[in-house]
């Protein structure tokens, strides 16, 4: 999909900007009710065993994390709108797949295969660095932080929307509902077309290909740091958004909280991502990494040794949001910063893969010792320790910009 030189120029940065946040808008929002209908389609498929559609939602963040930078990397060279446009149409199949599975194998290849290879075309890496491109460098971190709080303020609509439809009509209607939104992804898709990033800068980039950049940001030990944060971060947000629901469902919260409880973290996280991301722009990003994980982990402590009344889970789920996505800005402007524009989305999508083993490893192991002892505080204690070590983590990153001895590189 390469844009015509003689085409009008409507695609303007904050169009790009308003096609990008829907397009996380739909593919996050539908990805968050998948803990609203777990435990009903776990009960009809599978006899009550959470762990089974725990590994496939497990998995779904595995391939989710493996296919991003493989996505990002064909991105990079030959345009976002087929990667998006792909991304769409697979996901409205896993999805209308699993209405009609009935093993776990069918399972695991709906949710787990063919909407994680989705997600990984049609999520923060991908359109943050299209975003990147599109805007001018003093502007990235406020375009970030908008199109992040934006696209992650889906989880408020469709959380309801999707509660709403397995009351009146059960998780598989729900499933269809979901499968319509994500279908709107495809023509979005060509919104996001642009020219290839080679085709206009070739004489401005340097000459640099796509294993020297791997090579490059692998032997950078700031990425690696990066990375081994943004693997807790995984752990933590998919542990909770995928289990949270179920474990207030089995300490006798009202199940209208429960699912109203990932709608606030929605909301709040609206405000959190975009006031991290624009936080961004004025102070050092690692540094603000550094408080965003150190106080979900103090969060959770609290939340964990009170008492889950219908104040606390609220209160909880308001502050959680607050922290839930300011990684994501964050994180992404630290890879453009240190590395540049030309291989963002591969670069990105590489800590995308720490993030999604954190989030394979989160939801299936509260998956397996919720069946194994009848709670979830394993899994809680892990993630609160985890916390601080990815504060710790990210203290010490390099953000100065890498400088190459071949021509200067856009940014």
């Amino acid at each position: 999909m390469s844009l015509p030189v003689s085409s009008p120029n409507w695609r303007t940065p904050f169009v790009i900007l308003l096609a990008g946040t829907a397009i996380v808008f739909l593919s996050l929002g539908a990805r968050m009710t998948f803990g609203l209908w777990m435990p009903d389609a776990s009960n009809d498929l599978f006899g009550g065993q959470i762990e089974i559609l725990s590994l496939s939602i497990a998995l779904q963040s595995l391939f989710w994390g493996i296919g991003t930078p493989i996505a990002g990397n064909i991105a990079d060279k030959y345009g976002t709108g087929r990667v998006i446009a792909a991304a769409g149409l697979i996901y409205t199949a896993g999805l209308l797949l699993m209405t009609v599975s009935s093993t776990p194998i069918m399972a695991h290849l709906s949710i787990g295969v063919f909407t994680g290879f989705a997600m990984s075309g049609a999520m923060f890496p991908i359109i943050l660095s299209a975003i990147s491109r599109a805007v001018a460098p003093e502007k990235r971190d406020f375009y970030l932080g908008v199109a992040s709080a934006g696209g992650s303020s889906g989880q408020v609509i469709m959380i309801p929307l999707g509660q709403f439809f397995i009351d009146s009509q059960g998780w598989v209607m729900s499933l269809y509902m979901m499968s319509i939104m994500t279908l709107l992804i495809v023509p979005l898709a060509f919104v996001m077309v642009r020219k290839n990033v080679g085709e206009i800068t070739a004489t401005a980039l340097p000459s640099q290909g796509t294993y020297e950049a791997i090579r490059e940001a692998f032997s950078h030990r700031g990425y690696v740091l990066l990375m081994s944060g943004y693997f807790v971060c995984g752990l933590q947000t998919m542990f909770i958004g995928t289990h949270f629901p179920n474990m207030l469902r089995n300490l006798d919260v009202d199940i209208t909280l429960a699912a109203m409880s990932l709608s606030l973290i929605g909301a709040f996280n609206i405000i959190g991502t975009f006031a991290w991301g624009a936080a961004g722009g004025k102070f050092r990003q690692k540094f603000l990494l550094c408080w965003l994980y150190s106080l979900r982990s103090v969060i959770m402590v609290f939340f964990i040794i009170l008492p889950p009344t219908s104040i606390n889970v609220i209160v909880f789920s308001a502050a959680m949001g607050l922290l839930w996505l300011g990684t994501v800005p964050l994180t992404g402007s630290i890879v453009a910063r240190v590395f540049g524009l030309r291989y963002m989305g591969m670069l990105f999508g590489f800590t995308f893969v720490a993030h999604q083993i954190g989030s394979f490893i989160g939801i299936y192991a509260a998956g397996y010792f919720f069946d194994l002892f009848g709670n979830y505080n394993a899994v809680w204690w892990a993630a609160i320790i985890m916390g601080f070590v990815a504060s710790l983590m990210n203290y010490p990153i390099n953000d100065k910009p890498i400088h190459r001895e071949a021509a200067t590189e856009i940014s």
